[in-house]
């Protein structure tokens, strides 16, 4: 992209907005005239904003398919007004019908017994992406991806990938430590309101209890897992801390594992654009990663604080002490 991220969401905002199907629509929505709105997004994008709209309603059609939405409702989502000329734009696209979509998507590869495209096809990070000058793509449920610009270099670099490392492993193993200790309270004493009125996020509500800072240190990573491999978000669990202790179990490998993907595919500079926010908001995966490691050693910290309140003896959580423990 030639533009900033913020212009990237604008532009992206009026092109891919649910009321505006033409150009028309799209350029009165950015407040610009058709011919500069159009220049302007095809100069910074290298697509024009009518064939970017139609090709990530595409790839929106195409998860839908596989998931087991009917040919007729992805068509009329797509904004195509017959199921027939979606049906032709699909096979285009995709090089096979969209009824035979469930079956060939999450293979990633084209069907053999399909006709050949029209146009160029190749393998597609994700299974329904289709080719784009831009990276930029359609990620579920309501998200757009933003591949990172250039050229990524894969080579490793040793110094940073060695801190990172240290820091999610120590992330982990402290969190585990403090479930472990939260099991010495009774479940009262875990709920007790210890720090009256305190929000870490906004978004997160209040966390004046062990057992509320420790659900919301867990729950971070489930959020922002679901958002990077478009799932569902998890609904605000029981925070009871067997629950919470195997919640943590199936998370943390998970998180480690994402977080290895993005490094060997020198992805940190991707972004994320979630379409929920109102306004929709642009993540780039390295600032996601800081932004969970941050408040991750907030909340274990405060985690302390209150165990202490309580009368529990803690350690301090310095990774120095548990970097010569596990050495």
């Amino acid at each position: 992209m030639t533009f900033g991220r913020d212009r990237l969401r604008e532009l992206l905002d009026a092109v891919l907005d649910e009321n505006n199907a033409t150009l028309e629509r799209m350029a009165q929505h950015a407040y610009a005239s058709q011919w500069h709105f159009s220049r302007t997004f095809a100069v910074g994008t290298g697509e024009s904003p009518v064939a970017l709209r139609r090709r990530v309603m595409l790839e929106r059609a195409a998860w839908q398919l596989r998931h087991g939405s009917s040919v007729t409702d992805a068509a009329f989502a797509a904004g195509y007004d017959s199921v027939e000329g979606f049906a032709r734009a699909f096979a285009r696209a995709y090089g096979y019908p969209p009824s035979e979509a469930a079956r060939v998507l999450g293979t990633g590869r084209r069907d053999p017994e399909a006709p050949a495209p029209v146009d160029h096809w190749a393998p597609a990070p994700v299974d329904h992406w289709l080719p784009a000058p831009n990276g930029v793509h359609f990620h579920p449920p309501t998200n757009l991806w933003v591949e990172e610009d250039g050229r990524r270099s894969t080579a490793p670099d040793y110094p940073a990938a060695e801190v990172l490392a240290q820091m999610v492993q120590h992330d982990l193993a402290d969190t585990r430590y403090l479930l472990e200790r939260a099991t010495e309270l009774d479940d009262d004493e875990r709920d007790r309101i210890r720090f009256p009125g305190l929000v870490v996020l906004e978004w997160d509500g209040p966390e004046e209890s062990v057992s509320r800072v420790l659900g919301n240190l867990v729950r971070a990573k489930e959020m922002w897992l679901a958002s990077m491999a478009g799932a569902d978000h998890p609904e605000d669990s029981d925070n009871g801390i067997d629950s919470l202790t195997e919640r943590f179990e199936d998370v943390a490998p998970r998180w480690v594992e994402t977080i290895r993907d993005i490094h060997r595919r020198g992805a940190w500079g991707d972004v994320l654009i979630d379409a929920l926010c109102d306004p929709p908001e642009s993540f780039v995966l390295g600032g996601v990663v800081a932004h969970v490691l941050t408040f991750a050693a907030h909340r274990r910290q405060l985690a302390r604080h209150m165990m202490r309140a309580v009368g529990l003896d803690v350690d301090h959580g310095d990774p120095l002490d548990w970097n010569r423990s596990s050495s």
